[in-house]
């Protein structure tokens, strides 16, 4: 009988996904296509729903649409032209995503900057792209002022979005983005008709693994192509649905998986600046909020909270997202009674993507793309190759490097640097001239039951220099090259370790130092609190008389990844910074036996 009902319920959801197969098409290049275009078509059919909800403020969409276009008006006047790129640093506010469909409307592109970063990153990430202005809001003006001068902008460049929660002093240096807006039309714009699938939309960072973060770019045709999937197949939005987002708008997850398949669809979305799990349930309820786009981490903070009266009978019907672990799964379907699960899998730069449109559990999903599960050597950081130098295959079942096959159909948009984008392609795999995208991320083949013969995957973990902690990702190279820098400090070797309880990894680092092997504490801690961002910062360290290396001088990461902070298998000192510590100290037998019980609190 279960049998039964397992294949009648993939049926089911086959059928629903069916017209959708039959009759998209993604847009070409040349098509006349943009983000502005879809709200704006959203906006012809649902102009008087509700549109978004933040901070007690309503607007409908016809409202949030003239709003944008006054942005777009105000922009135009100030020299933003079609093809120039402009910096937005901003929290989650309706203006960051007015600001979005406003410089889409022109035909800019946004440079989307982690809101987390300080000093020489920041720098970089608004330089890389070759930002012709910068959009930063109210809350964010101390980390602007401390880098100003060190941008190639004028002081016009510099554009400020106010928030009625700041009290402090304004940026007089900068120009209130907003003082003319009342003033500016709010009829759509010409231009934005014109707008073709193969121009920029957004500039995304993504980590990477060779230090600073990397623009990955999405063209106006990616954001049109993916909502047809994720918003159907994936979250089956409605006009009548309402988004829960509270992840940050400049990663891929919150802007394009949410925020965009709510501008596809009409659902309206309940907007918060950040994730609050005593919050969360409440809000839910209060705001009837049916879809919630979440990252793992998020799901894992819900999960360990107090059973609470708002979680029961709770209207969220589908949730999308990815990095559930399997444990927490559980407690969506049967805690909270979540009945559809859309894990997907995918990456700004990369040409891969898998989507769980069955909803079967425990699993990534599946996908059209071309791909191939290679066997890979974590110790030694490296594709296993045959006899004839070519990526050997796994076993279904096994665990292995994720490549995706980069053809005409499925193109490989990469990231605005050239040499780093060429570094994430392999040549010749299968067959002399193909190329396939590295994924950078162990998976494997898993047996879901009755799936019509597509085959489900499950995500194990990243490799390399790449680790995800707090929903960032965290490259190593660009942890350690600050952690260098620090006067005591000789060399540093940073990696990921599991922390029982937590998704993704926590940040090591195995340091050897210039003199004694001794470091003060307290002046390392300010030095780290005011150059890492909070989630890069490492939890543990480690005292090292030397570094290891392996036979092409890299640091060897597979077995200190495995010794971790573990006092047994350890005979050099561990220091740890506890949950809400204002400092490292040394990791006690009491404090490990906490870590390992899942009652340290992180």
């Amino acid at each position: 009988m279960l049998k039964i009902l397992e294949i009648l319920s993939v049926l089911s959801n086959f059928l629903h996904i069916l017209p959708t197969l039959l009759f998209f098409k993604p847009p070409s290049n040349q098509e006349k296509t943009s983000l502005g275009m879809m709200l704006q078509r959203t906006v012809a059919k649902h102009g008087d729903r509700t549109a978004i909800i933040f901070e007690n403020t309503i607007l409908t969409w016809r409202e949030f649409n003239h709003l944008s276009n006054q942005y777009a008006h105000s922009l135009k006047n100030r020299g933003v032209k079609r093809g120039d790129c402009v910096a937005v640093f901003m929290e989650n506010r309706t203006e960051f995503l007015c600001v979005i469909i406003a410089l889409s409307k022109i035909g800019a592109a946004a440079s989307l900057i982690n809101t987390s970063l300080l000093k020489n990153p920041l720098i970089h990430c608004i330089t890389t792209t070759d930002s012709v202005k910068c959009i930063f809001g109210e809350e964010l003006q101390e980390a602007i002022t401390d880098i100003k001068d060190d941008l190639p902008l004028q002081d016009g460049d510099f554009l400020w979005v106010s928030d009625n929660s700041i009290k402090k002093s304004k940026p007089t240096w900068a120009e209130d983005l907003n003082s003319t807006l009342q003033w500016q039309p709010t009829e759509n714009l010409e231009e934005t008709g014109d707008i073709k699938g193969g121009e920029i939309a957004l500039y995304i960072f993504t980590s990477g693994t060779t230090g600073l973060p990397k623009p990955a770019i999405i063209f106006q045709r990616r954001i049109m192509s993916a909502h047809p999937p994720y918003s159907k197949l994936g979250f089956r939005a409605t006009p009548s649905d309402r988004m829960y987002i509270c992840l940050p708008l400049y990663h891929i997850t919150g802007l394009l998986l949410g925020a965009c398949t709510c501008f596809y669809t009409g659902a309206s979305m309940f907007l918060r600046r950040r994730f609050s799990a005593r919050h969360f349930w409440p809000e839910v309820q209060k705001y009837n909020t049916t879809l919630f786009i979440y990252v793992g981490e998020l799901c894992r903070y819900l999960a360990v909270q107090p059973i609470c009266k708002d979680e029961e009978n709770n209207p969220i019907r589908s949730m999308l997202g990815n990095g559930l672990r399997p444990d927490v799964w559980d407690d969506f379907r049967k805690r909270f009674g979540v009945k559809r699960i859309t894990e997907i899998y995918g990456a700004s730069e990369s040409n891969v993507s898998f989507l769980n449109f069955l909803n079967k559990d425990y699993t990534i999903g599946t996908g059209i793309v071309v791909t191939m599960i290679v066997k890979y050597d974590v110790d030694l950081d490296q594709i296993i190759l045959d006899d004839r130098g070519r990526p050997e295959e796994v076993s279904d079942g096994q665990t292995g490097l994720l490549l995706g096959r980069i053809d005409d159909k499925f193109l490989y948009d990469g990231y605005k640097n050239k040499e780093a984008s060429s570094a994430k392609v392999l040549m010749n795999v299968k067959k002399p001239g193909d190329r396939w995208f590295n994924t950078g991320d162990l998976v494997r083949r898993v047996d879901v039951g009755f799936a019509m013969g597509m085959p489900h995957y499950q995500f194990i973990d990243r490799v390399g220099d790449t680790f995800r902690w707090r929903s960032e990702n965290v490259s190593t190279n660009e942890v350690s090259e600050i952690l260098n820098a620090y006067p005591q400090i000789e060399m540093s070797n940073v990696y990921g370790v599991k922390v029982p309880g937590t998704e993704g990894r926590a940040g090591m680092a195995a340091i050897t130092m210039q003199a004694d092997n001794t470091i003060n504490l307290s002046k390392f801690t300010e030095y780290v609190d005011k150059n890492l961002a909070s989630y890069a910062r490492p939890v543990f360290l480690r005292i090292q008389s030397e570094q290891k290396t392996n036979q092409t001088f890299k640091f060897v990461k597979g077995q200190l990844r495995n010794e971790a902070y573990h006092l047994d298998k350890v005979d050099q000192p561990i220091y740890v910074r506890m949950p809400n510590s204002k400092h490292y100290e040394i990791l006690s037998e009491q404090d490990y036996q906490k870590i390992l019980g899942k009652e340290a609190g992180f």
